[in-house]
């Protein structure tokens, strides 16, 4: 193998009048070094934004929830302390979920109202960093007898209300009296805001205390569910199984993927779609390789009748354009990934890409670089060349030594 890697560099290194194979060489090198580039790049970019909005989406919601057919039920401290014993699960937080309006100096508007237990919510979800101008334990305040509301930030300006205003909430399922249902209205002081940086979750979520919420909803001592967080966020599914089958019937779990299957499913195809498409760059550096080789082998074509004189055998031959495109390759996906995991760098640091925040609901570009990725990248460029070599080296291991002589 040493006589045919000699060779194989030997060839790379052209004369005066091989200039040109030596340019298309170099053309080859780029080609591929520009395509891994990409990639790498690219798919860390993805993999930002994908953790960007993955952090946002499981600073509000859960990694699991656990519910009941029935509705909102009863001893959640024996379900919480049962689903804790679970392998994989870290902690648990009950929780209150209904559909209310709020309302404020004439203007209206509906929300989901959240009821947390302040003491152990920050257990489970990362919501105290998305509360702004006051704190999750204000929730446990009280206002001259008037209870604490946090408000999500675009929803408090569609309201035109900010931290020390009141608020008023109403609720369709109010109190039962001879006249009917009557709908619960209640008095809140905004103790803080909510800035999540998703508009879908700012513009319609309010918080209070559990025990606010199931008095304001008449739920008495029932809770809607409970959140629970796991260890091993991408196997939350499993724990779920797990879960259910240790509560059996009517209880049963809803994990983060199917709570945001659709956005998990786009992500993932639009990843697998770049890609598809910029390895397209990595194959046209492949093409060169193609072409590169070919002009060898019949600038070479002396050369190797020679060598086959001389007792190389065809494998030999093979195996010396082989490994002669391969080193061009190899260089290309080596520059590549310097090039690419440099810039990645860069952005990281420097981060002098910006975008404007009020569309996009962060400043700059988002860079997470997986090492899986790097390495699928590297294999699949390596693997692309490879391929690339296998026509012109057999064409040239076909060579007969007694026609490519009889004139010389």
């Amino acid at each position: 193998m040493y006589f045919e890697l000699f060779i194989g560099i030997r060839y790379l290194k052209a004369k005066r009048k091989q200039t040109f194979i030596s340019v298309i060489t170099i053309i080859s090198v780029v080609g591929v070094m520009v395509g891994v580039m990409a990639l790498i790049v690219v798919l860390s970019v993805m993999n930002g934004f994908r953790q960007d909005l993955m952090s946002k989406i499981l600073g509000v919601n859960s990694h699991l929830l656990v519910l009941s057919y029935e509705g909102a039920f009863r001893r959640y401290g024996e379900i919480a302390e049962k689903v804790g014993k679970v392998e994989g699960v870290i902690a648990t937080t009950p929780f209150i979920y209904g559909q209310v309006m709020v309302k404020s100096l004439g203007t209206a508007s509906g929300a989901y109202l959240r009821g947390l237990d302040t003491k152990t919510a920050a257990e489970v979800i990362g919501i105290e960093p998305m509360i702004k101008e006051g704190s999750l334990s204000s929730l446990d305040m009280s206002y001259g007898g008037v209870p604490a509301i946090i408000v999500g930030k675009e929803l408090a300006g569609r309201l035109g209300v900010r931290p020390g205003n009141d608020l008023t909430v109403i609720s369709p399922f109010g109190k039962l009296t001879p006249l009917g249902r009557v709908p619960s209205t209640r008095k809140y002081r905004i103790s803080a805001l909510f800035d999540s940086g998703m508009y879908e979750y700012d513009s319609s979520l309010v918080f209070v205390s559990l025990e606010e919420a199931q008095d304001f909803l008449g739920m008495e001592d029932r809770v809607t569910g409970l959140e629970v967080k796991v260890a091993d966020v991408d196997r939350a599914d499993r724990v779920g199984k797990a879960i259910s089958k240790l509560l059996g019937l009517p209880f049963w779990t809803k994990d983060w993927k199917l709570m945001n299957r659709s956005l998990v499913s786009a992500l993932r195809l639009e990843k697998i779609t770049m890609f598809i498409i910029l390895t397209m760059i990595v194959l046209v550096g492949a093409l060169n390789i193609i072409s590169t080789l070919v002009m060898v082998v019949m600038e070479k074509n002396r050369d190797v009748a020679i060598l086959r004189a001389m007792g190389a055998t065809a494998r030999s031959i093979m195996s010396i354009f082989m490994l002669q495109g391969l080193l061009v390759g190899l260089a290309g996906t080596m520059a590549g990934l310097a090039s690419g995991l440099g810039l990645c760098k860069l952005l990281a640091k420097y981060k002098f890409i910006r975008l404007p925040s009020d569309i996009y609901y962060i400043s700059t570009l988002p860079v997470r670089v997986e090492g899986s990725d790097v390495i699928f990248v590297a294999l699949s460029a390596i693997l692309i060349s490879f391929l690339a070599t296998i026509y012109p080296s057999w064409h040239a291991s076909r060579v007969n030594p007694v026609e490519a002589l009889r004139y010389e």
